[in-house]
């Protein structure tokens, strides 16, 4: 019976074999077409997450919003395979550029037709439309580059010990922010094919801050004595005939016939340490006394230099020869008189007046003892033409992921020495010069470049001071006499007496060493505003600082005030109010906020 079952041909097989087949062929049409949808899904997936990465880059490199949306709609549908660019939907999200470490959003809309599947229901009669959606998205952090400006008080007062801790402030500052350097240039590491993800530089002040004698010839100092400032302190017109001084097109220039070969140049403060001599005996008589004298070099200029006028020196104003008050001038501290009053001394008489009667105000402006050579061999601790420049020049943006900058950096940061008064603002205004993309330093990326951040981290252990000659001892160790009116010693903002400290503030011009500071508090808040309004983060770090004093306390305050909000800490102020005993986690914490800006899953 079997057999003939086996050989039977009539029609109720086929048709049972047909019924049979439907779920048969509707199982593998559901497969071939789930497994070419899961196919389309991930080819999807892969090319959005390869338009994501390539469009950060792209955003990174400084095209417009509209560029980058081109650029990834483009790409992504380069890489679809097999999947057809009509049939997706891309949506992007670009970040907020006006502050780093956010996130490019991608997703996309997926409309998949079945190739089999939908055949097999219309053989069944059904007519529905099959339409299938997939969603997919990612999100790619930008991991900002970094350009940090250590600004770090190097006054007197760093000398002292830290409080709660046996070590100089000093040390514990120079330990706490080589620590620094070492954690973020570990993590810049992390940041593959990125040049220069990670760079320092160091802004040591105190009360001025050096730029370096390497660039005294650089396009941005006044070289040509045309600053408004440049020549306050002298008096030209006091030269004999053949070494006369005069002002030719705007620049003073030797035009004397005595000058030799020096004749028709330039008279400024870089050719006043030029001509600075000393003469030495190279052969005596018998009895001891000259007979033949040389004479040398007496010293040259440090490489500090003045705060520029107002507003210039709250502000990154690009320096150029077309507004020369936007130059940088060098240092030079007048020689003050020889004359003493009741005993007392000029702070800083450093060279012999040469005149023999008239005011002290004279004799201090009188030039020719400028080139008049004297038989001395240096000057006292911290006095001579470059008073107040006590500090150790500015380190550049070195990348500290690789070994040479970080050790530049580091050696940076242990060469500092403590010595000088406090200019906080002076400070904060050349670590922004220093991160910024445009001269006086140009080692920083555009200001505007996406994905990098500029970072000012600026640590005192003092308020601002500027000091009247009363307020401090002359050499002979009583108070320092002002005979000759500059109502205070020489330092970055000239004499007080040129009222330039007050330019810009409400503050009474009054010359005393309190109206200093609040005159220096004021240009603080300005220059902190100015620098955050251009897109820099600011951190403060008060060392050591009393709220029961109230400088102290208003520095505080300042410094907080002068702080950036941070972006990872709700509600809270990049600020840190800590003891010498407490540096290093301080130091630790601001590490931790900027890794966070950065270096997030």
């Amino acid at each position: 019976m079997l057999r003939k079952f086996v050989r039977d041909t009539r029609g109720n097989f086929a048709m049972l074999l047909a019924i049979a087949m439907v779920p048969v062929l509707g199982a593998v049409a559901l497969a071939i077409d789930y497994t070419e949808m899961s196919r389309h899904r991930q080819a999807t997936l892969n090319a959005l997450d390869a338009a994501n990465m390539a469009t950060a880059w792209r955003l990174l490199s400084g095209e417009s919003e509209t560029e980058v949306r081109r650029f990834a709609q483009d790409f992504f549908e380069a890489n679809l395979g097999p999947v057809k660019a009509k049939n997706v939907v891309l949506s992007v999200e670009l970040p907020d550029q006006s502050a780093g470490g956010n996130t490019i959003k991608m997703s996309a809309d997926l409309h998949y037709d079945p190739l089999f599947y939908g055949a097999f229901l219309a053989l069944l009669g059904k007519e529905d439309t099959i339409n299938i959606k997939l969603f997919a998205e990612n999100e790619v952090r930008l991991k900002n580059t970094l350009e940090v400006a250590l600004v770090l008080d190097n006054s007197g007062s760093m000398d002292e010990k830290g409080s709660g801790s046996g070590k100089k402030r000093l040390d514990l500052l120079k330990e706490a922010a080589k620590q620094l350097v070492d954690t973020l240039a570990a993590q810049g590491t992390l940041m593959k094919q990125v040049d220069k993800p990670v760079q320092f530089a160091v802004v040591p002040f105190a009360a001025s801050v050096n730029v370096g004698t390497s660039n005294g010839s650089a396009s941005w100092m006044d070289t040509e004595g045309r600053s408004s400032i440049h020549h306050e302190n002298f008096d030209w017109g006091t030269m004999s005939s053949s070494l006369k001084v005069e002002k030719v097109n705007g620049v003073y220039k030797k035009t004397g016939t005595g000058w030799g070969t020096a004749r028709n140049s330039i008279a400024s403060r870089f050719s006043l340490f030029d001509d600075l001599r000393r003469k030495y005996c190279t052969k005596k008589d018998n009895k001891g006394n000259c007979t033949t004298w040389a004479e040398a070099p007496m010293t040259s200029w440090a490489g500090c230099v003045e705060m520029r006028p107002y507003p210039y020196n709250v502000d990154n104003t690009v320096p150029t020869t077309g507004n020369p008050d936007t130059l940088f001038v060098p240092m030079f501290a007048p020689d003050e008189t020889d004359t003493t009053a009741n005993g007392r001394q000029a702070y800083n008489n450093w060279w012999s007046d040469l005149l023999t009667s008239g005011t002290a105000a004279n004799r201090q402006k009188y030039m020719p003892k400028y080139f008049t050579a004297n038989e001395i061999t240096g000057f006292a601790d911290g006095k001579g033409p470059n008073l107040s420049c006590t500090v150790t020049p500015i380190t550049p943006l070195a990348d500290v992921t690789k070994t040479s900058g970080a050790n530049q950096i580091k050696n940076a940061i242990d060469a500092m020495v403590s010595n000088g008064a406090t200019n906080v603002p002076e400070g904060i205004a050349w670590g922004w010069r220093v991160v910024s993309g445009s001269e006086p330093f140009t080692q920083g990326r555009p200001d505007r470049e996406k994905g990098n951040d500029k970072v000012v981290i600026v640590l005192t252990d003092g308020a601002n001071t500027y000091y009247t000659a009363s307020s401090l001892a002359a050499p002979n160790k009583q108070a320092a006499a002002d005979e000759a009116n500059n109502k205070s010693i020489y330092s970055n903002y000239g004499y007080a007496s040129r009222e330039r400290i007050f330019d810009g503030t409400s503050v009474s011009k009054t010359h005393n060493n309190s109206n200093y500071t609040k005159a220096m508090n004021q240009h603080m808040r300005q220059v902190c505003t100015n620098a955050k309004q251009a897109g820099l983060i600011v951190m403060t770090v008060s060392l050591d600082l009393s709220t029961s004093k109230s400088d102290e306390k208003e520095q505080i305050n300042l410094l907080e005030e002068c702080s950036s909000e941070s972006r990872v800490r709700r509600d809270q102020k990049l600020f840190w109010n800590t003891t010498g005993a407490g540096l290093a986690e301080t130091f630790r914490q601001i590490a931790d906020e900027l890794s966070n800006l950065r270096f997030v899953g």
